[in-house]
């Protein structure tokens, strides 16, 4: 089944089940106010989401609707924790291989993974709001799953089968203010503003064949100001599956539904394939003719990124983005006026 979420209801939206073809949906608050909350009893309200997903493929739903991919939130506007691997470990290499540093062997059996801002997701219309083009504003094409509870040291093969659902974002990146941070020594911060999701998240089994339990076996394509930026494979070149992710993120804690693990930024070794974020391709530039030539993204500038299944139908929905300055709150007797949930 497909699940998405509006835009009505708070800060974590109403809960909606969307037809495979993505057209239509109907409100499922009815069994489950909010994503969060399906997760939360996911073995109970699974089995009534999947029939009313039914219902509304076979024309049976009352209060169906047309879907608006501008209506709606992330899946899951916020989640309790996200974390983030590095699970394409040919990105790393290239990236270290133009600043001329050596990668070490532990980067290809120990996976990379931060802990990234989850409090506020945005979703698949909403604008990448940014201060200053010199950021050097990033969009990042990625995969994620989103789990129900772990326990603390599971084996990847266990955690495979606590996968309930996937999903494709965009983690978009500040990349000049990442080195400094990352100088530090403490990780992550201002370089990682708000990730946005694509319209839903599907089941496991709406991936076919394409999916073996921990990788989903299809290009991501990233197109950029209309023409295509790369497409290559999720599943090719991929050193660590969610299986082996998940297990990593639990290591030391228990993760509780809800938790969303990305696979980093898709890459392939082949370039013939393009690349799923503009630093990669700078870093190729720089390899093969000394220098990077393709800028970041400027405001105006907008990102597509979407996955096909092997019939040419969107799996999940497109992201679709425009870079825009951002516009602080107006204040009113010396307090910012804010409003309650994201941006449409």
């Amino acid at each position: 089944m497909k699940l998405g979420t509006l835009k009505q209801g708070g800060r974590d939206g109403t809960l909606i089940v969307v037809s495979r073809d993505l057209r239509r949906a109907v409100r499922a608050d009815g069994i489950a106010p909010t994503l969060q909350a399906a997760l939360d009893s996911w073995e109970g309200l699974s089995p009534r989401l999947a029939a009313l997903y039914d219902r509304l493929n076979d024309g049976s739903a009352g209060g169906a609707f047309a879907l608006d991919p501008a209506a709606l939130a992330a899946p899951l506007p916020r989640a309790y924790q996200w974390a983030d691997g590095s699970a394409y470990v040919v990105h790393v290499e290239l990236v270290r291989k133009a600043r001329g540093v050596e990668m070490p062997p532990s980067f290809w059996t120990d996976p990379l993974m931060y802990q990234g801002g989850s409090d506020s997701f945005i979703g698949p219309r909403d604008a990448i709001e940014a201060r200053d083009e010199a950021h050097g504003i990033d969009f990042e094409a990625e995969l994620a799953v989103l789990t129900d509870d772990l326990p603390m040291g599971i084996t990847p093969e266990a955690a495979r089968g606590h996968i309930k659902l996937v999903t494709l974002l965009n983690d978009v990146s500040l990349r000049n203010l990442i080195p400094a941070e990352l100088a530090k020594g403490f990780g992550f911060f201002h370089g990682k503003p708000a990730t946005a999701f694509a319209p839903v998240a599907v089941t496991p089994d709406e991936l076919g064949p394409a999916w073996n339990g921990a990788r989903l076996d299809r290009p991501v394509i990233s197109t950029l100001n209309g023409v295509e930026f790369g497409h290559p494979n999720a599943a090719t070149d991929l050193t660590f599956d969610f299986g082996q992710l998940i297990a990593h993120a639990a290591t030391t804690r228990h993760l509780e539904a809800g938790t969303v693990v990305g696979s980093g930024t898709v890459a392939n070794r082949d370039a013939a394939v393009g690349c799923s974020c503009i630093a990669e391709r700078r870093v190729r530039e720089t390899i093969d003719e000394g220098k990077p030539k393709t800028p970041f993204m400027s405001f105006g500038d907008r990102i597509r990124i979407e996955v096909f299944d092997a019939a040419g139908a969107s799996i999940f929905g497109a992201i679709e983005q425009e870079v825009v300055r951002y516009t602080p709150p107006r204040l009113t007797g010396g307090c910012a006026r804010l409003t309650v949930g994201r941006r449409s």
